[in-house]
Formats: C-alpha cells, structure tokens, sequence
C-alpha cells in the first residue's frame, strides 16, 4: 500500500555526458519512490540528448540542460558545435540553480559527480544547504580504479567537499562487494555518511510492449548508450562470420550515441548474416533482458543490475579506457561465478569469442552461484529512508548504515 505525504518534493542531477547510465538510474529511483508514496514528486535535471525518448511515470518529469559530449580524451565539448564550452556550461548551472531555487526541494540527490560536471552543482548545494534540504550523492557500486579516481579527486579536494556538502552518501551496491572508494584516504565523517544500500532491481515496465522482442529464443548483445561500442558490436560480428557453426538467434542493440560512420558499416555486415537483427536503441531495454536467454554487454552499472534482477545468464566484455569502472565489476562478478568475463583483446579473436557465445547459451544463471553478493535491495532500502526522513523533515537524517 502507498504512503501518503504532503507535497514531498526530490530534485535529483544527472549530468549525462556521454551515455544513458546515469540518467536511468535517476529514473528507476524516481519512479520507485513515487510508487511508494502518493504526494511525493521528483524532477530530474538531466544533459542526456535523448531524455525524453523515455516514458515518465505520473509526478517524475525532467529538465534538460544543455548538452555536452565527452571526448576519448577524457575533456569535454559543447554538443551545439558553434558554442563555447565555458558559456554552455554558464547556461547549464543557471538552469540547475533557477531550477532548484523554483522546485525547492526536501532532498536534492546528485548521482556520481559530487560538484556537478566541471563544478556546475557546486553552489546549488551551498544554496540548498543553506535552506536545510537534505543532499544526497548517490555512486556505483565501483567509481573508478583507485589510483585513477585519487588522482582525479585531489584536484579539487573531493573527499572534503563531500565532507562539507553531503548529508549522505549512498552506494548503490552491497559493500561485501565493492568500495568505491577502496584505496583512498577517506575522511571518517565521509565514511559515516557512507549507506551500502544494494543493487537497483529492476522490473519489466507496464504499457506498450517492445515491438524489437524476437519470436524465438535470443541472445541480447546491448553496448549501453553505445558511444564506446563499436568494438563490442564488431567482435560479435566478426565471431559470427569467421565460425558459421553459430546459429543462435542475436538480437544486438547498437545503442543511441554509436558514431553514425561506425553504425552504418556494423549494420551493413551484420544484415548479411541470417541469425543477426540488429536495433539503434528501445527504451524498454528492461523487456528486451527479460526475454533473452543470454545476455552480452560491456557491463555497465544499469546493464548489470538488470542481468541480476532477470537472471540470465551472462559474458560482459567490458570497457578498460579511459576508465576501468566495468573491469572491476567484471571481474569481481566473475570471481563469484555471477557471470563469464572476455577482456577486449580476448574477444577479439573471432573463435574465441564463438566458444564463449556457444558456452553461454547453457550457462546456469547467476542464482545458481549460491552467491548472496547478487543481493537487489537498493530500491526497498532507499523508500524506507526517504520515507523516515519525509516523517520527520525538520531534522537531519540519522547515521546508521543500512545491511550493517
């Protein structure tokens, strides 16, 4: 049954520069949450181009701000090529902060970047702290390699400005799994703040079905917002051309953001190969997962999350530049028997790849790994502390830690 509270209001950042993660995991909160409690409604600032492509539950909408494109390099550049980054990023952090002084919120979640992009957050948060709101960083179950996000971090003193801002930090996974900040030197108000919540389950959508959903059994190959995945998508077809003993039923989703030269030519090969479909983007990624038998990606945070909550069996490929983020979780999933693991230059050769393709498709599902790490417990954990801290707006949220 839903609780009720009285015009409750969240306010939730997702600065979005280069794929759909974290965007979707702001809106599986969101929707979450009003699903918990009637009066309560949640906007989400959001830089994702195609944040409106999805489907909003009732009281969860979304502000867009200007969008910028994160570069193989690792800098940034406006997404309108005739603009300046410094002046796109002006115009975004007025509209975070008109925003924010328009909705005032009772909590203001910000996902990953604790300043914002480039610092654009930085003065929403000495805003909203002034006015009591409760501020909230949410980050994945891994950040970052620790040599690389420490280095990173130091630059703008990170730690302690996560000290000076943050009421609380949850960590989107269970911490018997991963510690975000392993190997930094974190200060111990930081580490108070710290809630292990769990991994976001995820659940088929209500309405219209995908009209992308095979009559057959599948494997789902997915890159995510596919900036980066090319190379994911042409290993697969370069599998199926080079062992023609490869049959099964591939349903590959290119995602959004692949550079168009790279789509064309991927799509091309893949069209003269029976058993490939091959889709740009379905914003109902949760049904495609649902009905596959196998699943194939980089392994991402939200990627994983839905092989976990569907339990399918899976091989993640994943990313190791410019961050290692999805090696990490790889192979900390895979130590625990939750899923198969290629590194890139190992699924770059065509046959061995065809012998994880072939293994996978009776592969048992991560379940049967008897391992509890693949705990979905994020959602239940993170109502019933909004749901406390809405009881009670006028104090501050306490310091226990939840699973501890």
């Amino acid at each position: 049954m839903k609780r009720r509270v009285e015009d409750a209001r969240i306010l939730m950042y997702s600065h979005d520069t280069f794929g759909l993660g974290h965007l979707r995991r702001c809106r599986t909160i969101a929707h979450s949450l009003v699903g918990d409690y009637r009066g309560l409604n949640v906007l989400i600032i959001s830089g994702a181009t195609i944040a409106g492509a999805f489907d909003y539950r009732a009281r969860v909408d979304f502000v867009q701000v200007p969008s910028v494109i994160k570069l193989k390099d690792g800098e940034y550049t406006s997404m309108a090529g005739d603009v300046d980054l410094k002046d796109t990023l002006r115009m975004r952090q007025a509209v975070i902060q008109q925003t924010a002084e328009t909705f005032q919120p009772d909590i203001f979640i910000v996902d990953k970047e604790p300043l914002g992009l480039k610092g654009e957050v930085e003065e929403t948060l000495r805003y909203l702290k002034a006015r009591g709101t409760t501020l909230v960083l949410g980050m994945r179950d891994v950040m970052d390699a620790p040599h690389l996000l420490d280095a990173e971090w130091k630059k703008s003193n990170m730690l302690d400005k996560i000290d000076q801002y943050y009421d609380r930090v949850w960590i989107y996974g269970p911490p018997d799994f991963y510690d975000p900040l392993l190997g930094l030197d974190v200060p111990p108000g930081v580490r108070r703040k710290m809630d292990f919540v769990g991994f976001l389950q995820r659940s088929v959508p209500q309405g219209k079905k995908s009209e992308h959903v095979p009559d057959e059994d599948y494997i789902l190959v997915t890159t995510g917002g596919g900036g980066d995945g090319a190379d994911l998508v042409r290993d697969i077809v370069n599998a199926y051309e080079q062992d023609r003993s490869l049959q099964f039923k591939t349903l590959i989703v290119l995602g959004p953001y692949m550079p168009a030269r790279e789509r064309m030519e991927l799509v091309e090969r893949a069209n003269r190969i029976a058993c490939l479909e091959v889709i740009e983007f379905d914003k109902r990624m949760e049904e495609l997962i649902d009905g596959a038998t196998a699943v194939v990606a980089m392994g991402g945070y939200n990627t994983y999350c839905e092989i976990l909550s569907f339990d399918k069996p899976a091989l993640i490929i994943p990313r190791t530049r410019p961050r290692e983020e999805q090696l990490i979780r790889a192979q900390r999933a895979s130590e625990l028997g939750l899923i198969d693991m290629l590194l890139p230059e190992e699924s770059a050769d065509p046959m061995q790849l065809s012998a994880a393709l072939k293994s996978l498709v009776t592969r048992a599902p991560p379940s049967q790994s008897g391992e509890e790490k693949m705990r979905l417990e994020g959602l239940v954990h993170i109502s019933q502390i909004v749901g406390d801290w809405l009881d009670d707006r006028e104090s501050y949220p306490s310091l226990s830690v939840v699973g501890e």
